[in-house]
């Protein structure tokens, strides 16, 4: 009888403890692969071993990427979430107070201050959540156990990168679950690609503003920020509405044109009389094929240039009128 027991209690605590030791097992020889990759590749195995040596799943990180909630905020919910008065006055308060060193950075790259005090307050709360996950773990977990595998997978090889080169060590590789680091929320391949450096050294966008700001800047230049344009405007749509054939970013008129088919400013006035391509767009529900009833908006490339850096429309939308407040007396 006592053999018995003991024989269905070791059952039990089998039952109990197989998946996650099998789960264990399989990460683990998914570790030893890709350190073999990784030293393939050309990475130091002394940056492997010390960067790899003691990296487990992080639960949350699945349990985070899986239970991402549907979108449902209305957009004035979101930017009142995004855009409060609150951070408009902090927001211009920091513009004040970095005023010289923003106009250097504004200079150099052709991005306005107030764009790029936007992006870092609407990334991170200029600076205040920047994310507590150490991100080659995260990064880990996605690559191994994510729906987006192969993408993680390459960025984990990219912050590796930044670890073998010298650019930051490890431990200072902390941000969003998915591995958005620093303040102005950059991903591995986005710091390796467009970090920049204001006094010299290697990009630090988890500690020095400067840098912060220049590398925030650097990115929207590179990717096509035109200094001759704004991002977009709300406008009054004619009192007849307009052809749902007409909205969405496939379609772009100049700013003449959607005059011409009833168009007005937000405020009542007339559009000006302008060559500048512009796409009608409804602020619905957040999706890119939005064609719906919400506020209307007339974009230009450069609101684009910001959904290159979130895909979002909400984003860009709030992150433009974000910009807007901030660069207003």
């Amino acid at each position: 009888m006592a053999k018995c027991w003991k024989v269905a209690l070791c059952g039990a605590w089998l039952l109990l403890t197989g998946p996650a030791l099998a789960a264990e097992q399989d990460f683990s020889a998914w570790l030893t692969a890709f350190k073999a990759e990784a030293l393939d590749k050309g990475l130091k195995p002394e940056t492997i071993e010390a960067t790899l040596a003691d990296v487990q799943p992080i639960d949350r990180v699945i349990e985070l990427d899986r239970k991402q909630p549907e979108f449902t905020l209305t957009f004035d919910d979101y930017l009142a979430r995004v855009a409060p008065d609150s951070r408009i006055e902090k927001g211009k308060g920091l513009i004040k107070q970095h005023k010289a060193l923003l106009t250097e950075v504004s200079k150099r790259y052709g991005v306005p201050a107030n764009v790029i005090v936007a992006m870092w307050g609407i990334e991170t709360d200029f600076g205040r959540v920047t994310g507590g996950f150490p991100v080659i773990p995260a990064l880990a977990t996605l690559a191994y156990d994510g729906r987006r595998s192969a993408y993680f997978r390459t960025e984990l090889f990219n912050a590796l990168t930044i670890v073998d080169k010298g650019l930051a060590p490890a431990e200072r590789l902390r941000g969003s679950w998915a591995g958005a680091m620093g303040q102005c929320q950059f991903m591995p391949s986005t710091y390796l690609n467009y970090g920049q450096s204001w006094s010299g050294g290697a990009p630090d966008i988890w500690n020095i503003q400067a840098d912060v700001f220049a590398s925030a800047a650097n990115y929207l230049s590179q990717i096509g920020w035109n200094p001759k344009e704004g991002w977009g405007r709300p406008v009054k749509l004619p009192k007849n509405g307009i052809s749902a054939s007409l909205v969405g970013l496939d379609v772009s008129h100049s700013l003449t044109q959607w005059g011409k088919l009833g168009l007005r400013q937000a405020n009542g006035k007339p559009l000006p009389k302008s060559e500048m391509q512009a796409s009608l767009i409804r602020a619905e529900t957040g999706k890119n094929g939005d064609t719906g009833t919400g506020k209307p908006y007339l974009v230009t490339g450069n609101f684009r240039v910001i959904m290159k850096w979130n895909r979002s429309i909400f984003f860009a939308l709030g992150a433009g009128t974000l910009a807007d407040r901030l660069g207003s007396k």
